[in-house]
Protein backbone atom coordinates (compact mmCIF):
# COMPACT_ATOMS: atom_id res chain seq x y z
CA UNK A 1 0.00 0.00 0.00
CA UNK A 2 2.84 2.41 0.70
CA UNK A 3 3.81 2.35 -2.99
CA UNK A 4 0.23 3.17 -4.00
CA UNK A 5 0.12 5.99 -1.46
CA UNK A 6 3.34 7.43 -2.87
CA UNK A 7 2.15 7.20 -6.48
CA UNK A 8 -1.29 8.64 -5.60
CA UNK A 9 0.42 11.83 -4.45
CA UNK A 10 3.15 11.89 -7.11
CA UNK A 11 3.65 14.18 -10.07
CA UNK A 12 2.18 12.18 -12.97
CA UNK A 13 -1.55 12.86 -13.36
CA UNK A 14 -2.45 9.53 -14.99
CA UNK A 15 -0.48 7.56 -12.41
CA UNK A 16 -2.17 9.52 -9.58
CA UNK A 17 -5.57 8.61 -11.01
CA UNK A 18 -4.75 4.91 -11.25
CA UNK A 19 -3.18 4.82 -7.80
CA UNK A 20 -6.10 6.70 -6.21
CA UNK A 21 -8.53 4.23 -7.74
CA UNK A 22 -6.48 1.35 -6.33
CA UNK A 23 -6.27 3.02 -2.91
CA UNK A 24 -10.05 3.38 -2.80
CA UNK A 25 -10.44 -0.32 -3.62
CA UNK A 26 -7.73 -1.62 -1.28
CA UNK A 27 -7.10 1.05 1.33
CA UNK A 28 -7.87 1.07 5.03
CA UNK A 29 -7.28 3.44 7.94
CA UNK A 30 -3.70 4.00 6.82
CA UNK A 31 -5.07 5.52 3.60
CA UNK A 32 -6.91 8.47 5.18
CA UNK A 33 -4.10 10.95 4.51
CA UNK A 34 -3.68 9.83 0.89
CA UNK A 35 -7.44 10.13 0.31
CA UNK A 36 -7.39 13.54 2.01
CA UNK A 37 -4.61 14.77 -0.23
CA UNK A 38 -6.51 13.42 -3.22
CA UNK A 39 -9.56 15.49 -2.26
CA UNK A 40 -7.58 18.67 -2.97
CA UNK A 41 -5.52 17.38 -5.93
CA UNK A 42 -5.21 19.77 -8.86
CA UNK A 43 -6.64 17.09 -11.17
CA UNK A 44 -10.44 16.89 -11.02
CA UNK A 45 -10.46 13.15 -11.81
CA UNK A 46 -8.21 12.41 -8.82
CA UNK A 47 -10.47 14.57 -6.61
CA UNK A 48 -13.58 12.72 -7.80
CA UNK A 49 -11.98 9.31 -7.27
CA UNK A 50 -10.91 10.32 -3.76
CA UNK A 51 -14.35 11.72 -2.90
CA UNK A 52 -16.25 8.74 -4.30
CA UNK A 53 -13.98 6.19 -2.65
CA UNK A 54 -13.52 7.91 0.69
CA UNK A 55 -16.63 6.48 2.34
CA UNK A 56 -15.72 2.96 1.26
CA UNK A 57 -12.27 3.29 2.78
CA UNK A 58 -13.68 4.82 5.99
CA UNK A 59 -16.11 1.91 6.38
CA UNK A 60 -13.42 -0.63 5.52
CA UNK A 61 -11.24 0.82 8.30
CA UNK A 62 -13.63 -0.76 10.81
CA UNK A 63 -12.10 -2.94 13.49
CA UNK A 64 -13.03 -6.61 13.31
CA UNK A 65 -16.74 -7.11 13.95
CA UNK A 66 -17.59 -3.41 13.87
CA UNK A 67 -18.34 -3.19 10.15
CA UNK A 68 -21.41 -5.45 10.31
CA UNK A 69 -22.73 -3.66 13.38
CA UNK A 70 -22.27 -0.31 11.64
CA UNK A 71 -24.31 -1.53 8.67
CA UNK A 72 -27.11 -2.37 11.12
CA UNK A 73 -26.79 1.14 12.61
CA UNK A 74 -27.15 2.61 9.11
CA UNK A 75 -30.25 0.48 8.46
CA UNK A 76 -31.77 1.69 11.73
CA UNK A 77 -31.13 5.28 10.64
CA UNK A 78 -32.72 4.66 7.23
CA UNK A 79 -35.77 3.13 8.95
CA UNK A 80 -35.93 6.06 11.40
CA UNK A 81 -35.29 3.74 14.34
CA UNK A 82 -33.01 6.37 15.79
CA UNK A 83 -32.95 5.13 19.39
CA UNK A 84 -31.81 1.71 18.24
CA UNK A 85 -29.21 3.33 15.96
CA UNK A 86 -27.84 5.45 18.81
CA UNK A 87 -27.73 2.51 21.23
CA UNK A 88 -25.94 0.19 18.79
CA UNK A 89 -23.53 2.91 17.64
CA UNK A 90 -22.73 3.59 21.30
CA UNK A 91 -21.92 -0.11 21.76
CA UNK A 92 -19.66 -0.04 18.70
CA UNK A 93 -17.92 3.09 20.02
CA UNK A 94 -17.47 1.54 23.48
CA UNK A 95 -15.72 -1.45 21.92
CA UNK A 96 -13.84 0.64 19.30
CA UNK A 97 -13.29 4.18 20.65
CA UNK A 98 -11.04 5.21 17.75
CA UNK A 99 -13.41 4.19 14.96
CA UNK A 100 -14.42 7.53 13.43
CA UNK A 101 -17.25 6.23 11.25
CA UNK A 102 -19.13 4.87 14.27
CA UNK A 103 -19.16 8.38 15.75
CA UNK A 104 -20.28 9.77 12.40
CA UNK A 105 -23.23 7.40 12.14
CA UNK A 106 -24.23 8.13 15.73
CA UNK A 107 -23.97 11.87 14.96
CA UNK A 108 -26.40 11.37 12.07
CA UNK A 109 -28.84 9.56 14.36
CA UNK A 110 -28.48 12.27 17.02
CA UNK A 111 -29.08 14.98 14.40
CA UNK A 112 -32.16 13.23 13.04
CA UNK A 113 -33.51 12.87 16.60
CA UNK A 114 -32.80 16.59 17.22
CA UNK A 115 -30.11 15.94 19.83
CA UNK A 116 -27.95 18.59 18.21
CA UNK A 117 -25.33 19.08 20.91
CA UNK A 118 -24.65 15.35 21.04
CA UNK A 119 -24.37 15.37 17.23
CA UNK A 120 -21.92 18.27 17.42
CA UNK A 121 -19.75 16.43 19.95
CA UNK A 122 -19.68 13.31 17.78
CA UNK A 123 -18.85 15.24 14.60
CA UNK A 124 -15.99 16.95 16.42
CA UNK A 125 -14.70 13.56 17.56
CA UNK A 126 -14.88 12.25 13.98
CA UNK A 127 -12.70 15.12 12.81
CA UNK A 128 -10.21 14.49 15.63
CA UNK A 129 -9.89 10.89 14.48
CA UNK A 130 -10.04 11.58 10.73
CA UNK A 131 -9.37 15.23 9.78
CA UNK A 132 -10.33 14.48 6.15
CA UNK A 133 -13.91 13.45 7.01
CA UNK A 134 -15.76 16.15 5.06
CA UNK A 135 -19.23 14.73 5.87
CA UNK A 136 -18.54 15.35 9.58
CA UNK A 137 -17.48 18.94 8.85
CA UNK A 138 -20.64 19.36 6.79
CA UNK A 139 -22.65 17.79 9.61
CA UNK A 140 -21.27 20.38 12.02
CA UNK A 141 -22.45 23.09 9.65
CA UNK A 142 -25.94 21.62 9.60
CA UNK A 143 -26.02 21.26 13.39
CA UNK A 144 -25.01 24.87 13.98
CA UNK A 145 -27.48 26.03 11.35
CA UNK A 146 -30.26 24.17 13.18
CA UNK A 147 -29.08 25.74 16.47
CA UNK A 148 -29.40 29.17 14.85
CA UNK A 149 -25.65 29.90 15.00
CA UNK A 150 -25.22 30.91 11.37
CA UNK A 151 -21.68 32.23 11.81
CA UNK A 152 -20.47 28.87 13.16
CA UNK A 153 -22.48 27.07 10.49
CA UNK A 154 -20.71 29.03 7.76
CA UNK A 155 -17.32 28.40 9.39
CA UNK A 156 -17.89 24.64 9.45
CA UNK A 157 -19.26 24.55 5.90
CA UNK A 158 -16.14 26.46 4.81
CA UNK A 159 -14.00 23.91 6.64
CA UNK A 160 -15.79 21.15 4.70
CA UNK A 161 -14.85 22.98 1.48
CA UNK A 162 -11.23 23.22 2.60
CA UNK A 163 -11.22 19.44 3.00
CA UNK A 164 -13.16 18.75 -0.21
CA UNK A 165 -13.45 21.80 -2.51
CA UNK A 166 -15.84 20.13 -4.98
CA UNK A 167 -18.83 20.06 -2.59
CA UNK A 168 -21.12 22.32 -4.60
CA UNK A 169 -24.12 21.75 -2.32
CA UNK A 170 -22.03 23.04 0.59
CA UNK A 171 -20.96 26.06 -1.44
CA UNK A 172 -24.65 26.74 -2.18
CA UNK A 173 -25.49 26.40 1.52
CA UNK A 174 -22.83 28.99 2.40
CA UNK A 175 -24.17 31.38 -0.25
CA UNK A 176 -27.70 30.97 1.08
CA UNK A 177 -26.62 31.57 4.68
CA UNK A 178 -24.56 34.61 3.74
CA UNK A 179 -27.58 36.11 1.97
CA UNK A 180 -29.91 35.41 4.88
CA UNK A 181 -30.48 37.84 7.73
CA UNK A 182 -28.16 37.57 10.68
CA UNK A 183 -25.13 36.10 8.94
Amino acid sequence: MSTLHRIATGSDRISRRAAMLAVTFLGDGRSFETIGRGLVDDDRAVRLLAEDGSRTVWHRAAPKGAQQALHVVMRHICCEQLGHAIDLATEVISANPNYAEAYNQRAIAYFESEQLYDAIADCQRVLELNPYHFPAATGLGHCFMECGDLVSAIEHFQHALEICPDLEYVRSQIDMLQRSDGA
